[in-house]
């Protein structure tokens, strides 16, 4: 059973959504569908507990379980993104490198963009070549809210 539930939050509404084993999806808005059994579980609170108290600086890693689908390279990239450390950036290029092609930039980009699994999964810490800030589902001010949560709570 597919559940889910939608918390209104310091960076704005989150939909949380689990498979009665793990987490599956975090997104911005209320994203909840028709497939989706409303339902705050308990996995949910705990998902939602420990985003509040990342968002309060006081949580610098997320212990939950996790099953984000996607392709094999999809998958390779965002566990290369749990492994950056809290309050750090990598470039789309470094986890290009990480993941085995320096030359799959645009890959590991999509791969970001197809993330199902937001702020857990921190795609939000990797930025362009020139440091600037690129892309986010959740807009670029939210993504440099939380880069900066991230930089005075390190």
């Amino acid at each position: 059973m597919i559940s889910g539930f939608c918390y209104k939050t310091a960076m704005g509404d989150i939909t949380i959504i689990e498979n009665g084993e793990a987490i599956i999806e975090v997104d911005f808005g209320n994203n909840l569908n028709r497939e989706t059994e409303i339902k705050e579980t308990k996995l949910i609170r705990k998902a939602k507990e420990q985003l509040d108290e990342y968002f309060n600086g006081e949580r610098k890693e997320f212990t939950l379980p996790l099953e984000p689908k996607g392709t094999d390279f999809q998958r390779k990239v965002w566990q290369t993104l749990i492994n950056i450390s809290y309050g750090r950036t990598k470039t789309y290029k470094e986890i290009a490198a990480e993941v085995g092609n320096e030359k799959a930039c645009r890959a590991v980009g999509m791969a970001n963009n197809k993330n199902p699994i937001a702020i857990i999964i921190p795609c939000h810490r990797v930025i362009g070549s020139n440091n600037k800030l690129i892309g986010y589902a959740g807009g670029l001010e939210l993504k440099e809210r939380l880069l900066n949560l991230e930089k005075n709570n390190s």
